[in-house]
């Protein structure tokens, strides 16, 4: 039996930086997903080892069971229904597993995320032997949400062959999760983006587990359903940014010039609001379609110029902007800024051949460009007999 889980990644539409202020932010999952496939051995096989195959990297990690058993001779007992977090001593055990593998110092996002593997295998399935693929079709480390995507799809697959869901088997093609299930999925999937981000929100997650789009403030989450079929183009400017420093420096400029940061984040708050609001209103026609996505498009300007006031745009943010704004295209940065990914709406009535010519456009600049359905599916499941 083999299981594959899929998770997609997010964007965040409105209120970055200015959520950690206690306004109002918006996140949507996008078609853009991570899989992990899990396989036990059969009875024939002699393999005593977990591995984890990373595709994208061409990278292959394997640990024999005994010497799991050794380093964490505590694990497998654990109750899966209820998860907890990963202990000190256990991150130090899980790290002794993961120095082994010799991963360069520079790539430490890598050494997390194997470690979140280890302790969510562990936790979930004890030192049984196993294997297990991952790919995606997300940039790492862009603010796509890659590691929230990876962590739900392997707490998914853990599960999925657990006793703690009730799973059709025979069923042909993806298939979801009751509400509990998710829950749990999700609660799981919480714990490793801890392993990997130390203290993350949680809406990375919660987008990736449940899908649609969620509303957020002050640690308050509400779900929203999207009535009109948004596209965007993500361009990832390829630049790496630093988000505690950028997380920072909003801070720092808060402290200085307290009552105008004040009332810009009481205007992103407002964007946040509209944006939602709009995005769940009824849709009658394409007119009716078209005057929503130009008032969204507006709402995007509004909201890139004042993430412009807090400081975090960058001069790869800037050229993205003044290239689709030829095309009379809105655009704004997504997630921390700094670099990273940024967003451009594509109205439905846009034709295919400007869509190109934009692409073609900002390719020529270095950056890489992917066009997403925005507001779909959250976490899906599919099995397979032994392959």
């Amino acid at each position: 039996m083999e299981v594959r889980a899929r998770a997609p990644g997010k964007i965040i539409l409105a209120g970055e930086h200015a959520v950690v202020h206690g306004s109002t932010a918006v996140a949507a999952a996008i078609d853009l997903y991570t899989y992990v496939s899990l396989r036990f051995p059969t009875p024939d096989d002699d393999d005593d080892v977990l591995k984890l195959h990373l595709k994208d990297l061409d990278l292959e990690f394997s640990w024999p069971v005994g010497k799991i058993k050794e380093v964490l001779p505590e694990l497998g007992s654990q109750d899966t229904s209820t998860p907890s977090s990963c202990s000190l001593e256990i991150t130090k055990a899980i790290a002794s597993l993961v120095d082994v593998l010799n991963i360069p110092e520079a790539n430490t996002g890598l050494a997390s995320g194997v470690s979140a593997f280890l302790w969510l295998y562990t936790s979930i399935h004890g030192t049984k032997p196993a294997k297990a693929v991952v790919n995606s079709e997300l940039p790492l480390g862009a603010g796509l949400g890659s590691s929230a995507a990876l962590c739900v799809a392997l707490s998914a697959a853990l599960l999925a062959l657990s006793d703690s869901t009730k799973l059709d088997f025979s069923h042909q093609g993806w298939q979801m999760f009751e509400d509990s299930e998710l829950e749990l999925v999700n609660k799981w999937a919480f714990e490793g983006e801890k392993i990997i981000h130390g203290k993350p929100s949680g809406i990375d997650n919660t987008v990736s587990t449940y899908g649609n789009m969620i509303k957020f403030k002050s640690g308050e989450l509400t779900s929203i359903k999207t009535n009109m079929p948004l596209k965007m183009l993500i361009t990832n400017t390829r630049v790496g940014r630093n988000t505690k420093a950028l997380v920072a420096g909003v801070s720092e400029r808060t402290t200085r010039h307290s009552s105008t940061m004040s009332s810009v984040f009481n205007a992103v708050d407002s964007i946040s609001n509209e944006f939602a609001a709009i995005i769940q209103s009824p849709v009658s026609d394409d007119l009716a379609i078209t005057e929503k996505e130009e008032k969204l498009g507006e709402l995007m300007e509004m909201s890139q110029g004042l993430l412009q006031c807090m400081g975090v745009s960058h001069a790869s943010i800037e050229t993205v902007i003044r290239t689709t704004q030829k095309y009379k295209l809105s655009t704004k940065l997504t997630g921390a800024g700094g670099g990273g990914c940024v967003l451009t709406l594509l109205p439905t009535l846009l034709s295919g051949t400007v869509v190109d010519k934009v692409i073609a456009e900002l390719e020529s600049c270095g950056f890489q460009c992917f066009i997403a359905g925005i507001g779909g599916r959250g976490m899906e499941i599919s099995f397979s007999g032994s392959s």
